[in-house]
């Protein structure tokens, strides 16, 4: 099914206009599928490749007057070549016990996320949400997620949420302790162990969400060459001048 035959079926409806949570200077709209659509995993892999991403069960796309900022992003996990930077952090990593919690949010989470945001994005909105309201942004019923954690010995560093779809893994959102992250790269060791985990599982893909190169938070997802972007409605590789 083609980008157009994904979307054919749906009723589609434009947010209201509200601040841009990436530029701090812009305004944003998204298109969002109807929340009462029965959404399935297969669909909503069809509409990653399309552009949407998900928050929770809902099913979204950015739709900005004047603004393309947003560049859909997926890693061709066979084309994909580690640059000098990654496999020191992939070597210097190799000490953490990871485990694919597939059994739900655990209340464990819970101060790991509250240092991560406080110190990484406070003032963002997301903290002063209720630990049930960060679950349920991260999960759905509609989708395997994986809550996959990192372990040193017996603390837990990090835990990044991975939706396990029919052509590849999907980032959803990553959060770990920010004291040992400068050391670590735990946000890019995070993205790494997805690459690998989708190339044992034969998948194609691994998505890493939206890139914007204006964005220091975004931007460095363009470091995991090659990197292709969905642009005009054709996924092209994507370098640091398309933005």
């Amino acid at each position: 099914m083609n980008r157009m035959s994904a979307e054919a079926s749906l009723n589609l409806y434009i947010t209201a206009v509200h601040p841009c949570p990436y530029l701090p200077d812009r305004q944003a709209m998204n298109l969002l599928v109807d929340p009462c659509y029965k959404m399935t995993s297969e669909l909503y892999g069809r509409l990653l490749d399309s552009g949407f991403r998900r928050s929770g069960g809902d099913v979204y796309r950015p739709h900005c007057r004047h603004c393309s900022a947003c560049v859909s992003s997926r890693i061709a996990v066979n084309a994909f070549k580690p640059n000098r930077s990654q496999r020191r952090n992939w070597k210097r990593n190799q000490d953490l016990r990871v485990v694919v919690n597939r059994s739900g949010f655990k209340d464990e989470y819970a101060a790991l996320y509250r240092d991560y945001i406080q110190q990484r994005h406070t003032g963002g909105g997301m903290d002063t949400d209720s630990m049930d309201t960060f679950a349920g942004f991260l999960l759905t019923r509609w989708c395997k997620t994986w809550l996959v954690e990192f372990w040193e010995q017996e603390r837990l560093l990090a835990v990044a949420a991975v939706d396990e779809l029919n052509n590849g893994l999907s980032s959803v959102y990553t959060f770990f302790d920010p004291s040992v992250s400068e050391a670590r790269g735990l946000g890019t060791f995070a993205v790494l162990w997805q690459i690998e985990q989708a190339r044992q599982c034969g998948l194609a893909f691994v998505y890493p969400g939206y890139w914007i190169d204006e964005s220091p938070k975004m931007c460095y997802k363009i470091n995991f060459q090659p990197i292709e972007g969905l642009v005009n409605g054709t996924w092209i590789p994507l370098a640091a001048s398309h933005a």
